[in-house]
């Protein structure tokens, strides 16, 4: 993996070269970031450039032997621990050691539920267990066997809970020429005691721009549903990717004139509408009724006089603000969420689409036509 092949985050990969140039590698490093913005590749090309044989001012240079081995992550000297689900045959994380290469390697983007689909998880929970904590320690006990620095990559310390109580000397004191990068999403649940020892390496989320560029490299998605679809995955490229892999046309279009049939009263178009919504399958149903729920929250945005925090694209952030000017209130506009996030919960649960978005439509007609809030909603203005 080299920096060349990961999407953005730019200002991070300059940083973490510069590192190197510097040699002020920090020995026990936290890469803390949201799903799907490429901590993972980020962490395998920053270990791969440490052990390159011949690397370049920004990047490994991805031919020496070292680097081919990495590529392949099979050097000996990089080490993976990860959550798994224990069982007679599967003790530590090299178990399902094959797995987990073939899933990096296939897409390095990728979040728990992926790599669940991968393994037998029956109805066990996953975990870093104590025998992988020793295990850890076991292998970086070991001398390096080519490289100069020995990596141990675990992604997900969130799954350690107490266990990981065993590695804090390993952590605070490692043997010479060891490197330590922990993955994770979310700061709260990884142990203090652990926390303390590392440096913290923030990874934002990918810009919209960097999505929509990946979605129309990579797909044959047009530049409007790109951008949508960039929109709704809100800088989660393992998102972006699952709704490329949908038919759903233009999702902006589609609801901007769903909100035009209830606000004119058109039954018998909503009626239309909702036979068509009906075909589409659960899973675009769900990623619509998603896609309305972060529209309708930038027009709150609009509507509460703080425009420059929008994120839509031009041409919709012109279609949202004549809507929030000339339709939409802020009371609205928050009725319309509470119906579109309960249509959310009962798709999930297998609820009949037709007659679902028949009473969303309905309910849309009594928000904006009539301005009938549901019953028991307050609103209360200074």
């Amino acid at each position: 993996m080299q920096f060349k092949e990961i999407i953005g985050q730019e200002r991070v990969k300059q940083q973490l070269v510069q590192t190197v140039k510097e040699n002020r590698i920090s020995h026990a490093q936290l890469f803390l970031s949201p799903a799907g913005s490429g901590a993972v590749p980020l962490a395998i090309a920053y270990a791969q450039y440490i052990n390159c044989l011949d690397r370049g001012e920004t990047d490994s240079c991805g031919e020496c032997s070292s680097c081919r081995k990495y590529e392949r992550l099979i050097h000996p000297d990089l080490h993976f621990s990860y959550p798994f689900f224990a069982s007679a045959s599967v003790k530590t994380a090299v178990d399902v050691l094959d797995e987990w290469r073939n899933m990096v390697l296939g897409d390095p983007y990728f979040d728990m539920d992926i790599w669940r689909s991968k393994l037998d998880a029956a109805n066990k929970q996953a975990n870093i267990n104590i025998a992988e904590c020793h295990d850890i320690i076991k292998k970086l006990s070991f001398k390096a066997f080519e490289a100069e620095t020995k990596v141990l990559i675990m992604w997900l310390p969130e799954y350690l809970d107490k266990a990981g109580n065993a590695l804090l000397k390993l952590i605070e004191e490692p043997p010479a020429n060891t490197l330590f990068i922990l993955i994770a999403q979310s700061q709260d649940q990884i142990l203090t005691t652990i926390l303390s020892r590392t440096q913290i390496v923030k990874i934002p989320k990918l810009t919209a721009e960097e999505v929509t560029g990946y979605l129309l490299h990579s797909s044959g998605l047009t530049e409007h549903q790109a951008i949508d679809y960039s929109f709704l995955a809100d800088g989660n490229l393992i998102e972006a990717k699952a709704l490329a892999a949908d038919t759903q046309n233009d999702s902006s279009g589609t609801f901007t004139a769903w909100l035009r049939m209830g606000f004119g009263n058109k039954v018998p178009d909503l009626i239309n509408f909702t036979d068509e919504a009906a075909k589409w399958g659960r899973e675009n149903q769900k990623n619509f009724l998603k896609y309305g729920v972060n529209y309708l929250r930038e027009c709150c945005l609009i509507l509460s006089g703080a425009e420059e925090l929008v994120k839509l694209p031009p041409l919709t952030f012109e279609t949202a603000k004549k809507l929030s000017m000339h339709v939409l209130t802020l009371p609205m506009a928050e009725a319309i969420i509470g119906e579109l996030e309960k249509a959310h919960y009962h798709i999930e649960r297998n609820a009949n689409p037709k007659i679902l978005f028949l009473d969303v439509s309905l309910q849309l007609v009594k928000i904006i036509k009539f301005k009938t809030l549901p019953a028991g909603t307050q609103y209360i203005y200074n």
